[in-house]
């Protein structure tokens, strides 16, 4: 009865439901995030298995633009979606035996191919620019004479012309140097290995005709990459926010202490 009175203070937060429902809902968005994430990565990566094909390239006759040595991405294609300028795999075994070949399509069925008008590759009595070839070096170290591609078959040459042992070399052959359609297994969309990037596009056939699309690998990367991302922050936010909640319980309990 002395008149004496003690002052109680309340959590701020208001009670736990609150935070306990933001805690909750944190962690099913984490782990919608997670289950996301996984799915987009490994999608992209099943994704890729399925398109593409990984090729290393053992001689020097497509330098510049694949080294000896590169590794390479390959979509898998049929033989009929080939187009002028597109880096193809093949396999023919008048070429070599029992091995793929890495060259570049000039020409295409029904196509008329000679070299050299003026230093440059003629297809269909235009002159072709080839930036991809080594700079200062010709369309071809020898002249050949013109040559009318068969229906359903390719004319096909190293960027590296002068050592490049393609159709300039079966010329003589009843096919006269061109390789069947159907003999197509792959076309080169990136070098991976040391890392080059994405073929550029042979703008110099533009005028012939369509050029090919680049294949789906930037696509499979993103997805790769946001799925990488969903992944690990949808599995770090477990941790942060643990530790946040022991930082706001230290606070609270150091200045619940302060007052009397």
């Amino acid at each position: 009865m002395g008149g004496e009175s003690t002052t109680r203070t309340a959590p701020r937060s208001g009670g736990t439901g609150t935070a306990a429902n933001g805690g909750r809902l944190g962690q099913r968005l984490s782990g919608v995030a997670v289950a996301l994430g996984l799915v987009l990565f490994l999608g992209g990566f099943g994704w890729a298995a399925l398109s593409y094909r990984p090729y290393t390239v053992p001689t020097s006759s497509m330098t510049p633009t694949i080294d000896a040595g590169n590794r390479v991405l390959a979509q898998r294609v049929d033989g009929a979606e080939v187009r002028r300028g597109d880096v193809v795999v093949f396999r023919d075994s008048s070429w070599v035996t029992g091995s793929d070949v890495v060259k570049r399509v000039v020409a295409v069925g029904g196509d008329t191919v000679s070299c050299c008008t003026d230093g440059k590759l003629t297809v269909n009595g235009k002159q072709i620019e080839e930036p991809y070839l080594p700079k200062g070096t010709l369309a071809e170290n020898q002249d050949f004479a013109t040559v009318t591609v068969p229906k359903g078959r390719l004319f096909l040459l190293g960027d590296e012309r002068q050592g490049s042992l393609d159709s300039t070399a079966h010329l003589t052959d009843a096919a006269k140097g061109t390789v069947a359609r159907t003999a197509v297994v792959a076309r080169v969309d990136a070098v991976v290995f040391p890392w080059k990037g994405g073929l550029k596009r042979p703008t110099g056939f533009e005028a012939l005709g369509t050029l090919s699309q680049p294949g789906p690998l930037a696509t499979i990367e993103l997805l790769i990459v946001v799925g990488a991302v969903l992944v690990l922050g949808g599995g770090a936010y477990g941790p942060i926010a643990k530790r946040a909640g022991r930082s706001r319980a230290r606070a609270a309990r150091a200045e619940a202490a302060g007052v009397r």
